[in-house]
């Protein structure tokens, strides 16, 4: 104890594994800013701010008043909902699945993909995982004991070539590729290529493939993302996990799901059902709503985010930042043009924070393949985005560098 007589708290040795979360950072920023009368437009996190679709709310609403609902729901998703995301999956992308043992509901993918990696990874295993990051595709294998490989994410012979000579060459073989198309945050798109040679390699060297799928219909210019389940033998070796968040703007209620290999999913339940009791049941009654009835709403979402996305590039391009326009996503991977690249993706974001009332995610926070980027999210309308422009180009002409 120490000279007051307070007992020193001893935190577990994961705990040191995991540093700072930038994120947490500039969203206290962001708060203390806002709390002291600041307009701060935030294009940092990916956080909807337009609404769910009408008739999702109204079913929520109406399922809420209902005393059933209240009770316990069944911790792997109504089965009703289940048989919907089965129905979505034959509907959009060809592929049948059994809604009893090859989907199940998740509390969003990140919890999902989380509990997962607690089932599937243990100390000494090994996951691969394509770098920049979103934090819990490393921190959920890391948190649960595991040891985490990066792949550099660049062109898509280049990697495919390096998660072979990885698989060939790393011992202990590794356990787990955790994938994420369309990628947050670069926006890199995924192809039926590199699911068909994932799943070659996969049979080949014995690992287990988790994809992340939360974007998969918020996408621009015509293009249509694949699902890995479309190619053949992809659920004999992984799972797929999607949201409602972005396509149908319920990132706040917490739902989505995970289908695939019937064992994975199956050890993703066993899990669960020790750590909690499911989604509330009016949100999985109103997600039944949202996939039956809400095609139209997910293509004019689509569509305001590609128009926000032309809106963010040209203003960008005006001020010579060099751009590439993602096909798909809620954000924007932009490299930071000179001289300001050397203050660094989060030195550059607190001076934005702090001059321009405009929080931007720095690069480095999706690891050490990030520096030298920033994630600007699609969230805020048209107006709000030329505004954070304006304030961006003012702040960055007081700087010093």
């Amino acid at each position: 104890m120490d000279q007051k007589g307070k007992q020193p708290i001893q935190f577990a040795r994961r705990m040191s594994q995991l540093p700072p979360y930038l994120f947490g950072m500039i969203n206290q920023m962001k708060m203390e800013k806002r709390w002291q009368g600041d307009d701060v437009i935030d294009l940092g996190m990916g956080n909807p701010v337009d609404p769910a679709p009408e008739q999702v709310i109204s079913k929520l609403v109406e399922a809420a008043n209902d005393p059933k609902t209240h009770r316990y729901p069944a911790a792997d998703g109504m089965r009703n909902l289940r048989i919907e995301i089965a129905k979505s999956y034959e509907k959009d992308y060809g592929v049948t699945l059994n809604a009893n043992t090859e989907v199940m509901c998740t509390i969003g993918s990140k919890e999902g993909i989380s509990h997962l990696c607690l089932a599937l990874i243990g100390p000494g295993d090994t996951v691969l995982v394509p770098a920049p990051a979103f934090p819990v595709h490393i921190y959920a294998a890391i948190i649960a004991g595991g040891s985490v490989l990066r792949i550099p994410l660049d062109e898509e012979g280049a990697f495919l070539e390096r998660l072979e000579i990885m698989c060939a060459n790393v011992y202990p073989r590794p356990k787990v590729l955790i994938l994420n198309y369309p990628h947050n945050p670069t926006g890199v798109l995924g192809s039926m290529t590199i699911y068909e040679r994932v799943v070659e390699l996969a049979k080949k060297y014995g690992f287990m493939v988790i994809h992340d799928f939360a974007y998969n219909k918020i996408t621009f210019d015509g293009y249509v993302a694949p699902s890995f389940m479309q190619v053949p033998g992809a659920r004999d070796v992984g799972v797929e996990f999607g949201s409602f968040s972005k396509s149908y703007n319920m990132a706040g209620w917490r739902l989505g799901y995970c289908v695939g290999n019937p064992e994975m999913v199956a050890g993703l339940r066993k899990i669960k059902g020790y750590y909690d009791y499911g989604i509330f049941s009016a949100i999985q009654v109103a997600g039944i709503v949202a996939l039956r009835h809400c095609d139209e709403d997910v293509v004019r979402q689509a569509h305001i985010y590609q128009s926000r996305r032309d809106v963010l590039c040209e203003g960008l391009e005006r001020m010579d930042w060099p751009v590439t326009r993602p096909k798909a996503g809620m954000f924007a991977w932009v490299k930071i043009p000179p001289p300001y690249d050397r203050l660094g993706s989060m030195e550059f974001s607190i001076q934005m924070m702090k001059r321009a009332n405009v929080a931007l995610a720095p690069g480095i926070g999706f690891g050490e393949e990030g520096e030298g980027y920033l994630r600007i999210a699609l969230v805020e309308n048209e107006h709000r985005i030329r505004q954070a422009l304006r304030q961006m180009k003012r702040a960055m002409k007081e700087l010093e560098v």
